[in-house]
């Protein structure tokens, strides 16, 4: 446990050491002004709640996650530290883990400084905090499933810009599996219950209803089986370089 705690401390820090911390959380916020409020037109909707908001997250993770995620191990690798962290008497999950959750935690801050924006929608009118807490919990989880895979494709690659394209590509195909033409496209050339399959993999489909203020506990269970299998999987690929 210290030294998942010492891991977890190291790279939270590291994101603080430098502009990273501030160019990220900067985007972040500018992008999702942008987006709920120009893209959305969130006045014209005439609703005081932050459905907009949650509807644009899978979009704005879907390039920002993996620059957080793509430097976890790849950066190790270019350093060559990786061969002095896995040297140490520490197990590769508990490494895993203490790098992930250091992003998943760097991530959640970004998540707790949108607070403005609940504190405009309760001024316009009276919003249902249960329902915006739910989407926070959602968006929450769906960062966290983005940055496992953003963590298993670094362990793959030394390089971080590899390693942001490829993270970037499975979650897009994440995504897009959840939207109404590509899902048409498929039912064209597959069978229709694989092509239920495959929508519930996306990650729209399960956080749409959470966003709503619905968490049911598939969707809950997909996002926590997709972060459990990516990390363990990096845990896997780091073996291997480590034997190689």
């Amino acid at each position: 446990m210290k030294t998942y705690k010492a891991i977890f401390k190291r790279e939270f820090q590291s994101y603080f050491a430098t502009p990273i911390a501030l160019i990220f959380l900067t985007v972040f916020l500018i992008l999702t002004g942008f987006f709920t409020f120009k893209l959305g037109r969130f006045y014209d909707q005439g609703q005081a709640d932050l459905r907009l908001f949650f509807t644009w997250h899978p979009w704005l993770y879907l390039f920002i996650v993996p620059a957080v995620s793509m430097r976890l191990w790849a950066e190790e690798r270019r350093s060559g530290t990786i061969e002095l962290l896995l040297s140490l008497p520490v197990g590769l999950m508990e490494a895993m883990l203490g790098k992930f959750v250091a992003a998943w935690a760097f991530v959640g801050f970004a998540l707790v400084l949108t607070f403005p924006m609940v504190l405009t929608v309760w001024y316009l009118g009276s919003p249902d905090l249960g329902v915006i807490l739910a989407g926070y919990v959602g968006s929450f989880l769906m960062a966290g499933a983005f940055l496992s895979i953003g963590c298993c494709i670094s362990a793959l690659t030394a390089n971080q810009v590899i390693s942001f394209v490829i993270s970037t590509v499975i979650c897009l195909v994440l995504i897009l599996l959840g939207f109404d033409p590509v899902t048409d496209m498929l039912a064209q050339v597959l069978p229709g219950f694989l092509v239920a399959q495959l929508v519930n993999l996306s990650f729209p489909y399960h956080f749409e209803a959470i966003q709503r203020g619905v968490i049911n506990l598939s969707d809950v269970v997909y996002f926590v089986s997709l972060v459990l299998f990516f990390l363990f999987a990096g845990v896997i690929i780091v073996e291997r370089k480590k034997a190689d």
